[in-house]
């Protein structure tokens, strides 16, 4: 315990940095995320922050425009443009990004930090909590649960997402930053890249913000399309993070399959089609099975939400194959274009 206290003291102590938060329309949780980083001591000489504001409409420059707070402009053409430009204007040896739905709870960033107290470690990834009681905020979190306890079981980590990372600022730097042809999604890519080239990526469960979780069907439903979309490009560059990464069970695939395949065949069962009943029952069986980690999972943790965990599951796996399906789609649309 005292020497990993020593190292986590050593990297708060040693660390310069700064602190970027990309901003569109935050204006009502930006606030409360810049009173949690005062309330640890951010910005400092330590650590400086950057918002930038991504052509936001709603007053989220005023929120975020404090006397210690630098405030850019972003282009307006998403997260990981807005991240880079923050990236670019940063100082010190330590890149954090924050989001501006998140609170860090105390110790956050001391947390994020120390494992680059190692020379091999290039990127840290945190941990979301949510204090929401809404169904699917609940079911949210859950999965994120489900994905952490993989994680943690991980001999390498190949993914940090930025709603609280942090990146060694030389290495991301050099890596090229985000890729600003993703709306989403881009820190999976560096993540895929930044691994592919060796570097060593570290989750710490300990580094904990507070996330608001999107709690209306029609916001979630639309979040899980956009994310399989643009996850879908990624798996493009690098086809066999299809089949798992360290944070993305495999079994999620299965049930973006198990959903298509119940889609096709319930209107064929319902035609009498030979077999298709027989194919419906099986595609729901393997689909309600594919479940039972994430079902185990909630009576452990939130009884009350395993009944509704196979429908929520399947809702998200079907958004998902909507997703994946659109990007298949365009990338047929591209080759067709660039054949012609």
């Amino acid at each position: 315990m005292k020497a990993t206290t020593h190292k986590t003291e050593m990297a708060m102590g040693a660390a310069r940095g700064t602190v970027v938060i990309p901003a569109h329309n935050a204006a009502r949780t930006l606030g409360v995320c810049l009173d949690a980083l005062r309330a640890q001591g951010v910005p400092s000489s330590d650590f400086s922050l950057i918002v930038v504001d991504d052509a936001s409409s709603d007053g989220t420059a005023a929120v975020a425009s404090r006397s210690d707070v630098v405030v850019l402009a972003g282009p307006g053409t998403g997260p990981a443009a807005a991240r880079n430009v923050g990236a670019r204007a940063a100082t010190g040896e330590v890149l954090v990004f924050l989001d501006a739905d998140t609170v860090p709870e105390q110790g956050w960033l001391r947390e994020l930090v120390a494992p680059l107290a190692e020379p091999e470690v290039v990127a840290v990834k945190g941990r979301y909590r949510s204090a929401q009681r809404s169904v699917l905020a609940r079911f949210a979190q859950l999965e994120f649960e489900w994905k952490y306890a993989r994680l943690e079981r991980a001999e390498r980590v190949d993914f940090v997402d930025t709603g609280t990372a942090a990146y060694r600022r030389n290495a991301f730097l050099g890596a090229g930053g985000f890729d600003e042809g993703f709306r989403a999604s881009e820190d999976v890519d560096l993540a895929f890249r930044l691994a592919a080239a060796g570097a060593k990526i570290v989750f710490n469960p300990r580094a904990v913000v507070l996330h608001r979780h999107t709690e209306d069907l029609p916001g979630y439903f639309g979040k899980k399309v956009r994310a399989a979309y643009t996850r879908t490009l990624v798996y493009r560059r690098y086809p066999r993070k299809a089949l798992g990464d360290s944070y993305t069970p495999p079994l999620m695939g299965l049930q973006i399959a198990l959903t298509g395949a119940t889609t096709v065949a319930l209107p064929l069962a319902l035609a009498r089609f030979p077999l298709a009943r027989t194919a419906l029952c099986t595609a729901l069986t393997g689909f309600v099975l594919s479940v039972l980690p994430m079902v185990r999972r909630s009576i452990t943790s939130d009884p009350t939400l395993a009944p509704l965990v196979p429908a929520l599951a399947f809702l998200r796996a079907f958004a998902q194959g909507i997703g994946a399906a659109g990007a298949f789609a365009q990338g047929m649309l591209q080759r067709r274009g660039d054949a012609a």
